[in-house]
């Protein structure tokens, strides 16, 4: 990747990586620094379209959580919140070729994705509809009907790639094998997963907000400690819906994931699928009309001040 400076407060920095809502700048050897975007993506797809205070409620909600698990005892990667949109971090290497991994391995991105769910939506209930999972995997009874939005019985862990150009789900023994991780890490991690949800549904709950599910990041420091990386907790990372809503039987969706709706109900979502499925040429995304723009910048500015308590302006 070419370096370009980048010069903020009298600090140059040097372009480290750049993902698809995130700017990541190299502040010194052991520090990167965060650019929140307003670019918003689905699908593995940078939509070409920008949604106005994205990238700042984003970065606030991410700092608001680091805080919240520093006072709870959980390590994590996070520096300082340098306003509006900006986040300085602990450096680790990204390495992606996984033969390189192992459990001598430190100061490194563990290269997964932890998806954990509470409730039967999104994805999940597609693949329930498909045969994929079934209602032993999810631990419900034999012979129990699924129904959309049903509040699981157990937590659902689910791992993905992170470093790959599509995310691709993975077995827990496929997961642990390309990551150089232990068993007994891998586990340590599902159980940090399950007390930072714990956690968010406790916040959740007092503003009125169901935590459906979301994914954390983790990485080792020098010493090989775990850290919680990147974001987590926002209506990007993670799935929320209206408490008093969903007690009247409907499914406001409160995250990206009424983007992706979108673009279902366009047929933008089967063409990609498609696409994918037969090894052909993915269609463009289209941009969003001025309405929904609208009506998306909306409900960040309203998902940061009921996650985080706090006014935005």
């Amino acid at each position: 990747m070419r370096a370009y400076p980048f010069t903020i407060a009298g600090e140059r920095m040097k372009l480290f990586r750049v993902g698809k809502v995130k700017q990541v700048y190299e502040v010194d050897e052991n520090t990167l620094e965060f650019v929140f975007t307003d670019n918003i993506s689905v699908f593995d797809k940078i939509i070409p379209t920008r949604i106005p205070h994205k990238g700042e409620t984003l970065c606030r909600t991410s700092a608001f959580w680091f805080q919240v698990l520093k006072k709870n005892g959980i390590r994590t990667h996070f520096r300082e919140l340098v306003p509006p949109n900006r986040m300085r971090v602990r450096k680790v290497n990204v390495i992606a070729d996984y033969e390189k991994l192992s459990c001598n391995t430190a100061n490194y991105l563990i290269p997964l994705e932890f998806i954990s769910r509470q409730f039967v939506a999104g994805s999940l209930y597609d693949r329930i509809k498909n045969g994929e999972v079934t209602e032993d995997d999810l631990g419900f009874d034999r012979g129990h009907k699924i129904t959309y939005g049903e509040r699981l019985p157990l937590t659902y862990f689910e791992t993905t790639t992170k470093l790959e150009k599509v995310d691709r789900s993975l077995s827990r023994d496929e997961a642990i094998k390309i990551s150089g991780l232990t068993e007994e890490e891998f586990e340590r991690i599902v159980e940090t997963v399950r007390k930072i949800d714990d956690i968010i549904t406790t916040e959740a709950e007092e503003r009125m907000l169901i935590h459906v599910d979301g994914k954390k990041e983790f990485a080792f420091d020098e010493k090989r400690r775990l850290m919680v990386v990147d974001t987590f907790g926002t209506a990007d990372e993670d799935r929320w819906w209206d408490q008093d809503s969903y007690g009247l039987g409907k499914f406001i969706e409160l995250s990206k994931e009424a983007v992706r709706q979108y673009y279902r109900d366009l047929g933008y979502h089967d063409k990609l699928m498609e696409a994918r499925k037969n090894n052909l040429p993915e269609p463009d995304i289209p941009p969003l009309p001025n309405k929904k723009v609208k009506e998306i910048s909306d409900m960040y500015v309203e998902m940061f001040e009921r996650i985080t308590g706090e006014s935005f302006r």
